[in-house]
């Protein structure tokens, strides 16, 4: 069985968010699906199938299948433009956990379409105060995420995450995020509870920032850097009930499977 490693929203290899990619004729039992992600070790794998004019699609972190995944999105998008035929400059992937996902190809530039989250302001409360060494302005609560904010970069880039307090704060993650120096915002991803303590790059994050980050800066367009230690580069705009997450990927490793 044929798989890609795929360096996301990043125009080098070593940089932005390492996803694997397994192409399939027809869907592998879960538990079997589980395993390679978790012999993967990368902070998701992606399995897909084509159904009619669609690509079915399904995320494992090495630990659980999540509910949705933009790196390794743009990672398998990147596979089937490059190496798998799609000869389409638009991917309709779907999802049963998320639904409906597009990827269109401009050049090199791959744009992700996802639906806006939906999140309100929280309390800060002693339980998420205790999970950063800086205190944060505001705290906000979305589907899957808490999205904490910060004053500036320089808190963001040198925050110390209490991983052990993080893990039990029953969410998938924490969005930590301020404005940018040099672009609109940045962020940083957490993620223990799902098996992954940073994530290097997180599309599916900024399915909160960008709404976020478009009121509080009054513009639509926006530029982002997530600042971990690998760095990704997002250009992102909001949309009328969804937000664009654009970015670039480059092949690391093409590898088969001998299961």
């Amino acid at each position: 069985m044929k798989l890609y490693q795929i360096d996301a929203f990043t125009k080098n290899i070593f940089s932005g968010n390492p996803a694997a990619v397994c192409p399939l004729e027809e869907w592998l039992t879960d538990e079997m699906m589980q395993n390679i992600a978790a012999e993967n070790n990368l902070s998701e794998t992606a399995f897909y199938v084509k159904n009619g004019a669609k690509y079915e699609i399904r995320w494992f972190t090495p630990t659980v299948e999540v509910d949705l995944c933009g790196h390794a999105t743009l990672a398998a998008a990147y596979v089937l433009f490059n190496y798998e035929n799609h000869k389409d400059s638009l991917i309709n992937f779907y999802s049963s956990r998320s639904g409906d996902l597009m990827v269109t190809k401009e050049d090199d530039l791959l744009s992700l379409n996802f639906p806006s989250d939906v999140f309100e302001a929280v309390e800060l409360t002693n339980q998420l105060l205790d999970a950063f060494d800086v205190k944060p302005k505001k705290a906000f609560k979305g589907k899957t995420d808490y999205m904490i904010v910060f004053n500036d970069e320089e808190e963001i880039l040198y925050l110390k995450p209490q991983f052990d307090k993080i893990v039990k704060l029953g969410v998938r993650g924490v969005i930590a995020t301020a404005p940018g120096n040099n672009v609109d915002f940045v962020s940083r991803f957490f993620g223990p509870q799902s098996g992954i303590d940073e994530d290097p790059v997180t599309g599916s994050a900024h399915t909160t920032l960008i709404p976020f980050w478009a009121k509080e800066l009054n513009k639509s367009k926006l530029s982002a850097i997530q600042l971990s230690e690998r760095r990704g580069y997002l250009e992102c705009e909001l949309l009328e009930n969804s937000v664009r997450i654009s970015g670039y990927a480059r092949c690391y490793l093409i590898g088969d499977l001998f299961l």
